[in-house]
């Protein structure tokens, strides 16, 4: 069996590992020239943890992980309002947590493939042919792949996800937000940060950073704007919109890099009834976007792919392992979604008494406190229902 997977993100290539331990020949295509090298802090924990562990990631992903000891909200003139420690946080998840960054975890999957993987850069996809027998893709190059399965992994604006099921119009729902990330350089940040991820405590409008092991600081942002059309200058619209916080971001807009070096989109979700059509289907942010605010997009991503490689190796036919992979995994994505939208709010507070509270929330004991204020909850109990037998036996 062969399949195609459009997209090198975490979703495609942990995909691209477990069809190739199952004995699928997989050709991954990637449009970009090379990895991407911008990326957030994510964790991993419960369910999604154990994943990596069955596939083989868990030691390179421990010495990759960051030991964050505590998150906290920092006033314009650098004064903390509000701690989270992370033991809490790890209470919450059974003590498997695992803070890394995309980057890492992305480099991670990708070393963990065999020769076998055919893994092609600066290659994207023009055509989908698909019928009852197979499916063909033709490439940028004007080349064509014949496949058993086609795989749309591409992400929130997702090709494959256009060609099949029309514009992206139809299916994205906008939350309100923009967001950018960026590394900078400034050493007397870097030493300040320590072991901290730290927040703006501020309206309408928020920046964190960490201190990364190489000496530079990542920095990310997120403000409200009814507008979801992104900037022509992803540079200039940081400068805009943060110049007026305080504490260290005055000295992060001055190091920011160029536009071509930061992550700039949209905050929003995917919503699509159907996931698959004939033999393409689609994973990850393609197809159940939650959003940065949720925190989920790589674990949901990697367990995702791991149940529909699971269900590939279980089912009879392409076809039955597309139904059975939407009918376990859709419902938790729906959900997750919905949390989501109901608690977008408290993400950026745009008004006072909503910061007073959210802070009040995260002195408090309740450990889900951490991951709201983040905007990276793990995967949680719904997850875990639905991903435990899939994901430990690929």
């Amino acid at each position: 069996m062969k399949a195609v997977i459009c997209g090198a993100g975490i979703a495609g290539l942990a995909l691209a590992q477990r069809l190739d331990t199952l004995g699928w020949e997989v050709v991954v295509l990637e449009k970009a020239p090379g990895p991407r090298t911008q990326g957030y802090m994510i964790d991993l924990s419960g369910p999604v943890h154990d994943a990596a562990g069955a596939m083989g990631l868990l030691p390179r992903l421990q010495q990759l992980t960051y030991p964050v000891r505590e998150a906290v909200s920092i006033d314009h003139n650098g004064q903390t309002r509000a701690r989270l420690t992370y033991a809490q946080s790890g209470r919450a998840t059974g003590g498997q947590l695992l803070s890394l960054l995309r980057p890492d975890l992305e480099q991670t999957l990708r070393e963990s493939l065999s020769h076998r993987v055919d893994l092609r850069f600066a290659t994207g996809l023009v055509r989908i042919d698909d019928d009852v027998t197979g499916v063909r893709a033709t490439l940028t190059d004007r080349s064509t792949l014949d496949a058993d399965l086609l795989v749309g992994a591409d992400g929130l604006h997702s090709t494959v996800r256009s060609m099949v099921y029309g514009e992206e119009a139809r299916y994205l729902r906008y939350l309100g937000f923009h967001t950018a990330a960026f590394v900078f350089d400034v050493p007397d940040v870097h030493a300040r940060l320590q072991s901290r991820f730290c927040l703006t405590d501020t309206l309408g409008r928020q920046m964190g950073f960490y201190a990364l092991r190489n000496g530079k600081v990542a920095a990310f942002a997120v403000h409200r704007t009814p507008d979801p059309s992104l900037p022509d200058d992803a540079r200039t619209a940081l400068l805009r919109e943060y110049s007026g916080l305080g504490w260290v971001t005055p000295r992060a807009l001055e190091r920011c890099p160029s536009a071509d070096h930061i992550y700039y989109d949209q905050v929003a979700q995917i919503e699509l009834p159907q996931w698959s059509r004939g033999r393409v289907t689609l994973v990850g942010d393609a197809c159940h976007s939650v959003s940065l605010l949720a925190g989920q997009g790589a674990p949901l991503g990697m367990a995702g792919a791991c149940i529909l490689a699971d269900q590939l190796h279980r089912s009879d036919s392409v076809e039955v392992a597309l139904r059975r992979y939407e009918r376990i995994w859709q419902p938790v994505v729906t959900d997750r979604q919905r949390t989501v939208r109901e608690t977008a709010r408290w993400f950026v507070p745009d008004a006072a008494w909503q910061l007073h509270v959210r802070s009040a929330a995260l002195t408090a004991p309740a450990p889900s406190g951490a991951n709201r204020y983040r905007g990276a909850a793990p995967a949680g109990e719904s997850v875990s229902a639905a991903t435990d037998p899939g994901i430990r036996k690929p």
